[in-house]
This record gives structure tokens, sequence and C-alpha cells, in this order.
């Protein structure tokens, strides 16, 4: 006899036993309303009418789910834990992808607006991937081991810091986005991300440098930007800015990429000269420089005028007036965020993070 499953039967069958129908026969009925297999299935195993069947449920089973009627998925919940698997290891990005990987396998004959309603049931949704520079198992090591080295800093160790970095300032153009789909609360995986090389196109390249105290000097790079242009900037631009700030030099460490320009043999011979402390710097970590969001705040500011300049040079005095504009205070919420985004390269054990 079929063991009585407690969800929604009552305990006394007397009074709802069908005279015709053993009790075995009632059990078993019972058994299979348990099992949510619909009337038509019951009776095929039975050979009970459906109205018995559908009387028996009602009076026994009143909890249990009943069909909702209109056709039936097309996929199992193993198939939708299939699909998002090939998603989250990466095998494909969208439904037309998990599509050409499944149509000669397991799901023959599902369509890809199909697997697209399985993945939002799921709990994934389609986003644009995050553009982010490609990282390698070597700068994952050494992104991990410089937070490692700053994880007990405080804020008050990265108000010594003075932040810089050079940017190009484009006119706006296709973002050539690309979808892939997520789950919700899902963290920046590699396969959410598009890898990136810095510095593609634009018209007007911009040097700048920021710290605790705000915006420092700037500069606009004409022509092509070598180890004696950089020398040239260090000496003017960075020199200008601490005595702006009324900072002496061995006040501050100085941060910067790992530009071939930078890390030249005279860009290493002037620091030394001018006794400059410069932080050594992981590869492939805009992320960790905050001066990337105001590069943000900068360009956003400058989209904002109702009128793109009418020259190059209306543009650069743009540029000069909405740097100039960015508040301390902006400058120092972005210093604050230091300690967060070292935990974060952290806990992604040198992977990407939402900066």
């Amino acid at each position: 006899m079929p063991h009585h499953h407690q969800l929604g039967c009552t305990s006394t069958l007397a009074t709802t036993m069908p005279q015709s129908l053993s009790k075995s026969t009632v059990d078993s009925i019972i058994h299979y309303c348990n099992q949510n297999l619909s009337i038509s299935a019951i009776r095929a195993k039975t050979g009970v009418s459906r109205g018995q069947i559908s009387k028996i449920r009602s009076a026994n089973c009143p909890g249990v789910h009943k069909s909702k009627g209109g056709r039936p998925s097309l996929l199992s919940e193993v198939d939708i834990r299939r699909t998002t698997r090939l998603i989250e290891t990466g095998k494909a990005d969208t439904a037309t992808e998990v599509h050409a990987a499944i149509k000669d396998t397991f799901l023959k004959g599902v369509s890809v607006q199909t697997i697209r309603r399985a993945l939002k049931k799921a709990g994934m949704k389609a986003v644009t991937k995050k553009k982010r520079p490609f990282l390698s198992k070597v700068h994952r090591a050494k992104r991990y081991a410089f937070a490692l080295s700053k994880k007990d800093w405080t804020v008050e160790d990265w108000k010594k810091v003075v932040w810089s970095d050079e940017t190009k300032i484009n006119r706006v153009g296709s973002d050539g986005r690309k979808w892939v789909w997520k789950k919700k609360g899902e963290g920046l995986k590699d396969r959410l991300v598009e890898g990136t090389l810095k510095h593609s196109g634009g018209s007007l390249m911009f040097w700048g440098c920021f710290g605790w105290q705000g915006t420092g000097h700037s500069c606009k790079i004409d022509g092509k930007m070598d180890a004696d242009l950089y020398v040239e900037i260090i000496e003017d631009e960075l020199l200008n800015s601490l005595y702006h700030w009324d900072y002496n030099v061995d006040d501050v460490t100085f941060q910067q990429d790992n530009d071939p320009k930078h890390t030249s043999k005279k860009a290493k011979r002037c620091f030394a000269k001018h006794k400059i402390e410069v932080m050594e710097w992981p590869p492939q970590s805009p992320d960790l420089n905050p001066i990337e969001h105001l590069w943000v705040a900068l360009k956003q500011r400058l989209a904002a005028y109702e009128h793109p300049p009418m020259s190059m040079r209306e543009l650069w005095e743009r540029v000069q007036v909405e740097w100039e504009d960015i508040s301390e205070r902006e400058c120092r919420n972005l210093v604050e965020s230091m300690p967060s985004r070292i935990q974060a390269v952290l806990k992604a054990e040198g992977g990407y993070t939402k900066y």
C-alpha cells in the first residue's frame, strides 16, 4: 500500500471513499495526487473515472497544486539548470549562443525565445558587458599582492598620495555594447567583462593629478607623449601642484601607472633628482586609481554643455574650467574610498571589482 503523504490530505477517508472503490485504490489515487500527477495520468494508472478522481482529490488533498492548464514547458528544471550552467561557466554569453550549444544535444526543437524565458525564470537578466582591462594570472597575482600590502592602510595613509593619469577626451560615439546574462547579486566575474586597451582614440590628451586638497595642475598634451615630455610635466605640473597645496615633496607619495614613459630611465632620474617617492603600482589596475572617477565626472560636465565646442581651443577652455570646478569634497570622497577598493581586490583575489 502506498505511503500516505501529509500535503493537504485529510486524516479520515471513510466519508470520502466511493463505495465502488476499494480503500487501497483510494489510497493509490491520493498517493498519485500528492505526486502532482494529472487526473488523466492517474486515470491511466488506476482505471478510475475522471469524476471520481477529482472528487477524491478535492476531498482528501485540497492543498495539492493543480495544473493551470496550457501548454507544458518544453524545459524541465534539469534543462534550465543545464542552460544556466552554460552561462555561468562562460561557455555561452547569450540565449542565442546557448541555443547553438544545445540544439544538437539534450534540447532539440527548443527556440531561442524559450531559452531566453528559461534564463529569466532562473533569475538571470541580460546586461551589457563591462569594459575592463584584460587580467592575466600574473596581473591578478600582482594586484592581490599590492592589495595585501595595503590592507591595513587607513584614510590617513591614503591622504598622503597624489594620484595622476592621462585621459583622452573624445566625441561621443557608439558604445559598442555587448550583452551577457547574469544572476541577481552576481559579482563582476570574468565572463561579464569585455577586455579593453587603454587610450583607444580621441581628440585631446589631458594629464591631471589630484589629492586630499583637491585637483592639482593639469595640462593638454600636444603631439606624442614621450619620456622627455613626461619629465617636463613632472617638473612643472606636479611640483607646482605640491607648491599650491603647501606640501613638501617628502610629505607625499606619487602614484602613476606602469606606462613605459612613466617608468623610463629619464623619469626615474627625475624622481630621484627631486626626491619624489613613487608608489609601486600593480598592472591593469585603473579600478584602484580613483582619478578614473574624476575623468568620468569631468566628461559628464563637458557633455552637459548645450552645444559642442566649435574648436579644439574652445574644448580645451571648457576642460580647464570644469577641471578646476571639481570640488575638494569630490576628491576627498574618492580618497576615502581606497580602503574599500583594497578590500574588493582582496575579496576578488586580484580579479575584477565593481570599481
